[in-house]
């Protein structure tokens, strides 16, 4: 080693740990509603489950539609605009829920302060029009929250590819992606404390100005490393040692355009295509109904509040699980690959096949909470580390069977799949659990009654559409068959 590339700097791991904290703050960001829904929000708003669910869902297809155009607008902003632009539009999102109870008293006659709503009779006309106009005020701000946090992973990729050489990317990228893990863990502990103790608005504005804080680091803080004073000339050598090949690779992949490009709507004429759809279809409405409704689950199922400390530990525990367990999901292909001899893909989709049966353990959480609530946690929390296990692998589908020049096209395809899906499940659970809990013990499901009854019929469907998804996709392409164009 030379001695110029023993005195390189480090400074790009600096930035690695600016974009864990940005996806951290992200994660929290988008958990403060769940987290304040059913003890502070839903009797402020007079909100029902159908309500609630109308939110997310809106919010799900909102997040997926522009997550389509988020890599683009990056691309032409530039990383360091691009993501201040992105960071500071979800970060004000998330500030602005706190103004949507003034925002209703605006627009609701006979109710002239924020302390009045809840005093409001509940099932009155007045209830009505507040849970109604406050409604479309959440939806604003999770839409502009949504159109924000939609480009946090696109800029937090390029900025990886910009700071590090090939071989380290894919490490610096399971360290910022861990934020998401930590903001899950981190959001149980802090959020609803903050509620109960300063109000469920200043929950919203401190997680929220977090990001602005983040905004003045990254302000001062990011270059690009050939610019960036705090890069010295061993460090920048170090990170653009591959670029002879990455040259090399895209003069062949320009040779190569005609030949390789699959038009967007060519991609819907591949079985491939539709096989990654129905996976992303199936299940994506799983890991989004367990993120945003575990925490009304554990209040209403066994009245545990989750500002109480039995509650931030019931959701600390599910995501501790999921964290964990899901870090295991990467191996078993390649495991199979390497010691079995396997061809990556068959070993992908076995891979799948086996975390597609972690999610039946949630068919037991509903009759073991009657023992403990622990079991919920733990079980839930072991079908959503089997939903990550199996979307990380559900991705790796894409390079498997594409041409390079596709691959963003059916990710974008299939994270629309994944929020239609989404969307649906969240506005069907919603409307469910308000229609059970009207109807009481009239409604009942294998033993249950009421809201109960209800959980336990959407935690069946959460338990089977992995497996559901499987079969299907497995069907589509029963072997391995990559594109050729």
């Amino acid at each position: 080693m030379s001695n110029k590339n023993f005195n390189a700097t480090n400074f790009r791991w600096v930035i690695c740990s600016m974009l864990f904290l940005a996806t951290t703050v992200n994660y929290l960001d988008r958990q403060v509603l769940s987290l304040t829904y059913d003890e502070f929000i839903k009797p402020e708003f007079h909100w029902t489950d159908a309500n609630y669910g109308t939110i997310t869902s809106f919010f799900s297809i909102f997040y997926a539609l522009v997550s389509l155009f988020a890599g683009k607008f990056i691309d032409w902003m530039g990383t360091k605009k691009g993501y201040l632009i992105a960071i500071g539009v979800w970060s004000f999102g998330a500030v602005l829920h706190a103004a949507c109870g003034w925002a209703t008293t605006l627009f609701v006659d006979g109710v002239d302060s924020v302390a009045a709503l809840r005093a409001v009779q509940a099932g009155s006309n007045v209830a009505l029009a507040i849970s109604t106009v406050s409604v479309y005020m959440f939806l604003f701000c999770r839409g502009i929250l949504a159109l924000g946090e939609s480009g946090n992973f696109p800029a937090a990729i390029k900025t990886t590819a910009e700071y590090f050489p090939k071989k380290d990317r894919a490490f610096a990228t399971s360290i910022f992606n861990a934020g998401a893990s930590v903001g899950a863990l981190a959001a149980p502990l802090c959020i609803p404390a903050l509620a109960k103790n300063l109000g469920w608005e200043m929950a919203f504005i401190i997680i929220g100005a977090i990001g602005f804080v983040w905004m003045f680091f990254w302000a001062w803080l990011y270059n690009k490393p050939e610019k960036s004073k705090y890069v010295n000339a061993a460090e920048l050598e170090y990170i653009h040692q591959d670029d002879a090949e990455e040259a090399a690779e895209a003069a062949k992949a320009a040779a190569e355009k005609e030949e390789k490009t699959i038009s967007f709507l060519q991609c819907f004429k591949y079985k491939q295509t539709w096989s990654f759809i129905t996976g992303k279809f199936f299940t994506d409405g799983v890991w989004w109904f367990f993120l945003f409704w575990a925490p009304s689950y554990f209040a209403n199922q066994f009245g545990i509040k989750a500002s109480s400390p039995k509650g931030q530990a019931l959701i600390f525990t599910l995501y501790a699980i999921v964290t964990v367990v899901s870090i295991f999901g990467g191996y078993l292909p390649k495991l199979f690959v390497e010691k079995k001899g396997m061809h990556p893909y068959p070993g992908r989709m076995l891979a799948m096949l086996i975390f597609a049966f972690f999610p039946i353990a949630a068919l037991f959480a509903q009759p073991l909470g009657q023992l403990s609530p622990w079991w919920p946690a733990i079980l839930i929390g072991l079908a959503g580390a089997g939903h990550q296990a199996w979307s990380a692998n559900l991705y790796s589908t894409i390079g498997d069977m594409f041409p390079k020049g596709a691959i963003a096209s059916i990710t974008g395809i299939g994270t629309m799949a994944g929020g239609i899906g989404s969307m649906i499940v969240q506005k069907v659970a919603g409307n469910l659990f308000t229609y059970a809990e009207n109807a009481g013990s009239a409604f009942t499901f294998l033993g249950f009654e009421g809201k109960p009854a209800g959980y336990f019929i959407i935690f069946c469907y959460c338990a089977v559409a992995y497996l559901i998804g499987w079969i299907i996709m497995k069907s589509l392409v029963p072997k391995y068959k990559p594109i050729e164009v």
